[in-house]
């Protein structure tokens, strides 16, 4: 099991949390397992970018990106060097610190 510390997001964890997730979860699946609903508005089959992340710490642990993950991430808002889709991340034998950013690009979710 790794430790992930969700650092605070005004929607989905205003106070920050730190969740346990298998080796070899994506963190988009360790979120939701644990109660933090991050959107993902394509059910992680990396056709969108409503599920990025930036990962703090932790990074070099994760899985590579393929090309088709390197491609969606081009569009994310807020992207950085150390963005992820959280549902092509997979969970490596580090801890991590993860950001969920302010905005994300999901057209289809009301009220925004």
């Amino acid at each position: 099991m790794a430790t992930i510390k969700i650092l605070p997001h005004p929607e989905y964890c205003p106070e920050g949390v730190d969740i346990q997730v298998p080796f070899g979860t994506t963190i988009c699946q360790g979120l939701l397992d644990n109660n933090i609903n991050i959107d993902h508005a394509c059910d992680m089959s990396c056709a969108c970018t409503t599920c990025h992340v930036v990962v703090r710490q932790g990074f070099n642990s994760l899985n590579d990106m393929d090309e088709c993950e390197e491609d969606m991430l081009d569009r994310a808002w807020g992207l950085e060097p150390d963005s992820r889709l959280s549902c092509q991340a997979m969970v490596g034998q580090q801890d991590l610190v993860v950001e969920i950013p302010k905005y994300s690009i999901n057209h289809a979710k009301e009220n925004h």
